[in-house]
C-alpha cells in the first residue's frame, strides 16, 4: 500500500500555503490531517467551509457527535482530536469515556449520541426508538439533517485516516473497553 507523507507549507498550492498560515496563527499548528488534505488543491478549503458551517447545533454537541462518530469508525487520529476539543468545550474526561461508549447521563445529549452512533454503524439506518427518543428529548427535524451532515463530515475525515494512517500530532486517544450500552 501507498505510504502517505504529510506535506509541509512549500509542498502545498499557494491557496492551500494561505489555509496553512491560517490554521498556524488560530491553533498554533497545522494538524497532520488537514495538511494530508492539502494533497487536493481544492479539498482543504472545502473542507474547513463544510466543517465551520452554521450548524443547529452547538460546539458541545458537535463535538459529541464528532466523537462518538470516530469512536464507531475506528479513526484513533480523530478519537484523539476530538477528546482533546471536547475538553476545551466543557466535557470531562468521565463524561467522554461514556460518549465514547454512546450514552450520557444528560438525557438529551444521551439521545444524540446514541442516534448518531446508531446512524454511523448502520449507514445511515437507525433503531426506531433510538429515532423517536432524539424527538422525544427536542430535536427537530432540522436537528436531524444536520446530524446526518455532521456524521457526513466526520466520517469522510475518519475514513481519510483510516487508509493514510499519518501520524497523529495529539495526545493519542486510550483504547476504550466498550461498555453493553
Amino acid at each position: 500500500m501507498k505510504t502517505f507523507a504529510v506535506p509541509t507549507r512549500e509542498e502545498v498550492s499557494p491557496v492551500n500555503q494561505e489555509i496553512f498560515d491560517k490554521l498556524k496563527s488560530a491553533l498554533g499548528f497545522v494538524p497532520n490531517l488537514y495538511a494530508t488534505i492539502a494533497y487536493s488543491d481544492n479539498g482543504l478549503a472545502r473542507l474547513l467551509a463544510y466543517q465551520n458551517a452554521k450548524s443547529s447545533f452547538n460546539n458541545k454537541e458537535k463535538e459529541a457527535i464528532n466523537l462518538v462518530v470516530s469512536q464507531v469508525n475506528g479513526c484513533v487520529y480523530c478519537q484523539s482530536a476530538h477528546l482533546v476539543l471536547g475538553k476545551m468545550n466543557g466535557f470531562s474526561e468521565v463524561q467522554l469515556n461514556d460518549i465514547r461508549n454512546e450514552k450520557s447521563k444528560d438525557e438529551k445529549l444521551n439521545s444524540l449520541v446514541k442516534l448518531a452512533g446508531d446512524l454511523t454503524r448502520n449507514r445511515g439506518n437507525a433503531d426506531s426508538l433510538n429515532v423517536n427518543e432524539f424527538y422525544a428529548q427536542g430535536y427537530t427535524n432540522e436537528n436531524l439533517i444536520d446530524l446526518i451532515l455532521q456524521i457526513s463530515e466526520k466520517t469522510a475525515m475518519n475514513y481519510l485516516h483510516n487508509l493514510t494512517q499519518i501520524p497523529i500530532d495529539f495526545p493519542v486517544a486510550p483504547s476504550l473497553e466498550l461498555e453493553n450500552a
